[in-house]
């Protein structure tokens, strides 16, 4: 399933001229997909993690030289998947020499590197290298914590602490290309592709905001991990977290970052108004119109509508969870998230994609 994905992958590449260098190869069997994990640390992750850890998981994936044998990344039993990822081979050997542009990748409240594979891994194989991480305290392989889903300033730098980790490690930075290096995420990934690319958190911003709009999907609890506002700003007022938390409004920026595209980014009320309409970088973000978590007209909209030259497209019916892996018929039934999704995600994936492969082109040079 996923190799013809990514023969359509690299059609869209080609035919939208995202891609021109790869035209070459468009009757090609598609290079496989290599993948490695790493671990690094991050002093705030301790305060997040359940088991406060300073740990941050990385998974970098990358164009692998031919005859690498990919594995499934599907989720769920096998034979039975929950979700419909991709595959990748582990540990491959990079496809050759060349050095290669850089996507840092952040994944939404709740979710994984792995969940986002479906991105990632056509992204790699049209010849980027993508460093993902695993959020302390919010991503659906630990514990969730109050801490890790509202110190979301935070989130960039655990991207940075992957980055420099990958870049101590040669076997990958001899192929990293860094003064091409872009940064991408959905939902709160967003937020932190945002921030990364130059936005300020103001929290009284985001506080005074949903003071005055309750109901709006980023001031409800999440179904991830149900936490209320208060209890999320009980957490923040703590002795613990109190130092942390003055350093919201920090530059927590990475440097070098050069584009960022933003999948149904939330939490855009977090953000200083006057930091968006500063930001320099390149910005596109892609949305669905009927996404009630992060409503477009209080989120991604917001963000499109301060940040100069920003990029914005709608997709007609997409909800928010649209952007997850491709739900199987049997998450359809057990999953809620997958349950409310009503149009089909391959659509909307591939509208992703060729959005993402466009800007990054464009903005970074082809891979």
């Amino acid at each position: 399933m996923m190799r013809v994905f990514k023969l359509l992958a690299l059609f869209l590449a080609i035919m939208t001229g995202a891609a021109l260098c790869l035209a070459s190869a468009a009757a090609a069997e598609p290079r496989p997909v290599g993948e490695r994990h790493l671990e690094t640390s991050n002093p705030t992750a301790a305060l997040r993690d359940d088991q406060h850890r300073p740990l941050v998981r990385i998974t970098v994936w990358y164009p692998a030289a031919e005859g690498s044998v990919e594995q499934s990344l599907d989720l769920g039993p096998a034979g039975q998947p929950m979700f419909y990822v991709g595959s990748s081979a582990p540990d491959a050997l990079f496809a050759d020499s060349r050095r290669r542009p850089v996507i840092l990748f952040s994944h939404g409240f709740g979710g994984t590197a792995r969940m986002m594979g479906w991105f990632t891994t056509v992204m790699a194989q049209q010849g980027y290298i993508v460093i993902a991480v695993d959020h302390p305290g919010a991503n659906g392989l630990d514990k969730m914590t109050v801490a890790g889903g509202t110190m979301f300033w935070d989130r960039p730098g655990d991207l940075e602490a992957a980055l420099e980790k990958v870049k101590s490690d040669p076997a990958i930075s001899a192929h990293m290309d860094l003064k091409r290096l872009g940064v991408a995420g959905f939902s709160a990934g967003g937020f932190t592709a945002l921030a990364a690319a130059g936005a300020r958190v103001d929290m009284k911003h985001f506080t005074d905001f949903c003071a005055s709009h309750p109901d709006d999907g980023v001031c409800k609890p999440q179904q991830e991990f149900p936490v209320t506002l208060d209890k999320a700003m009980e957490a923040l007022n703590s002795p613990e977290l109190a130092a942390e938390v003055k350093h919201a409004g920090d530059d927590h920026s990475i440097r070098g970052v050069r584009a960022a595209f933003a999948m149904a980014p939330a939490i855009i009320q977090a953000m200083d108004p006057a930091s968006l309409t500063a930001m320099n970088t390149p910005v596109a973000i892609i949305l669905g119109d009927a996404d009630p978590v992060a409503p477009p007209h209080t989120n991604g909209g917001v963000a499109a509508r301060a940040i100069p030259r920003a990029q914005l497209k709608a997709l007609p019916g997409v909800g928010h969870y649209d952007f997850l892996s491709t739900c199987s018929a049997a998450a359809r039934q057990a999953v809620p998230l997958c349950g409310a999704i009503t149009v089909p995600q391959g659509q909307s994936h591939f509208e992703a994609l060729q959005m993402a492969l466009n800007f990054f082109g464009a903005t970074m040079g082809p891979p």
